[in-house]
């Protein structure tokens, strides 16, 4: 029987293992390094340590005591240590900030002297000294109202003087001259503020069209006449509380570039013959639109380097009708920060009186229907024994 010959069987081959992602070559690496790290800290703990620690080990068994330490710091520290903490880094930090500003204004200041100067000079050092000026707008016809504020909430005489030198509130009424200078508007005023003293004379001619010219030439006189943390502009209708307005200016006085008041934004008037009408009112945009956010024209307040900064560039600032949208157009491409303060604009009896009452005592009050208070010569000492704060107020203010 013949013997058929076994055909060779093929060899199987064994299956060729799938090659290790990239990922899987990481987290091989990554769980032996891990690993590695925890072994050698059982071998670590387990090493009782030497006498005398040196080398490598030692640096890093400082290093973990040191942690330890910083740790067990912050876990005995009480929130309230950490909130005040918190709260000197935020004002060592806004000081630092103003501190930057004000010799970046006294340079612009430097350069603007070498090369000419643009506008009046802005204070230099050697003034006196003050926290607010206040200066009062007002006009040639408008003497029965100045008297009803020195009856009421202006110091007169000494007590103004001694504002002045203990508290740093300056307190003026800032009027320019006529257009025949010399004639007999200018004698009244002359003869006024020979007797009571507290007149700011500007080289600007008076007129109603011309607030905004004379808020330049106010802010440039002011701070070349007085060293101030802030310059506030008040109409001479408006029942203003020192004591107050002092306190709320001293909320922000570690702040560089302060613009405060009553922020608004009133429509651009375009038709002729209305008051408040806006001359330039495509330059607004399309019709019907509104100002940008501006402080109310009644009372606002400026920080030194803001008075400063319109003191320097007085001739190049452009005018608009409304003196408080003028203003607010100088300020408005600056790094300022604008600070909607209500408690200059509370309107008068029963809303100041009743506010007062609940121990909320206004900074300014006036009528918004008048854009200042109605009838102010007649009304604004019932006004200030309704709303006043006191007469002694001022001078307890702890914070000025």
């Amino acid at each position: 029987m013949a013997l058929t010959e076994r055909q060779p069987q093929p060899e199987k081959k064994a299956p060729r293992a799938r090659p290790m992602s990239g990922k899987a070559v990481v987290m091989l690496c990554a769980t032996s390094f891990f690993v590695g790290l925890l072994l050698s800290g059982r071998t670590a703990l387990l090493t009782p340590p030497s006498s005398e620690p040196s080398g490598h080990g030692s640096r890093i068994h400082l290093f973990a005591d040191d942690c330890d330490q910083s740790r067990r710091k912050l876990e005995e520290g009480k929130p309230n240590d950490i909130m005040e903490e918190v709260s000197r880094t935020h004002q060592a930090i806004q000081s630092l900030d103003k501190s930057v500003s004000s010799l970046e204004m006294e340079l612009a200041v430097e350069r603007a002297r070498q090369n000419g100067g643009l506008g009046v000079a802005a204070p230099s050092r050697g003034l006196p000294k003050a926290f607010v000026v206040v200066g009062i707008n007002t006009a040639f016809s408008s003497k029965r109202r100045r008297e009803s504020l020195r009856d009421t909430w202006v110091p007169r005489g000494d007590r103004l003087r001694r504002l002045e030198r203990e508290k740093g509130v300056v307190v003026r009424f800032v009027i320019g001259h006529s257009a025949t200078p010399g004639g007999a508007l200018d004698r009244a005023v002359d003869v006024e503020a020979a007797a009571t003293g507290d007149f700011l004379r500007l080289d600007h001619v008076e007129g109603y069209h011309e607030l905004s010219a004379k808020t330049r030439a106010y802010f440039a006189t002011a701070v070349a006449t007085w060293d101030a943390d802030f310059y506030v502009k008040v109409d001479d209708d408006v029942h203003v509380n020192l004591g107050m307005l002092a306190a709320r200016l001293a909320k922000y006085r570690a702040m560089p570039r302060v613009y405060v008041g009553c922020m608004k934004s009133g429509p651009v008037l375009s038709q002729k013959g209305v008051k408040y009408h806006e001359p330039e009112y495509w330059k607004f945009g399309d019709e019907g639109n509104k100002y940008f956010r501006h402080a109310t024209g009644q009372i606002y307040a400026v920080s030194r380097d803001l008075a400063s900064y319109i003191s320097i560039n007085q001739p190049i600032l452009h005018r608009f009708a409304n003196e408080d949208v003028s203003l607010g157009a100088w300020l408005l491409g600056l790094e300022v920060e604008h600070v909607d303060d209500r408690s200059l604009c509370c309107a008068t009896p029963p809303d100041c009186e009743w506010k007062k009452q609940a121990g909320n005592v206004c900074a300014a009050s006036f009528d918004w229907s008048c854009s200042g208070i109605c009838k102010s010569a007649e009304r604004m000492r019932a006004i200030h024994s309704a709303c006043g704060e006191g007469d002694g107020a001022v001078w307890s203010a702890a914070a000025i």
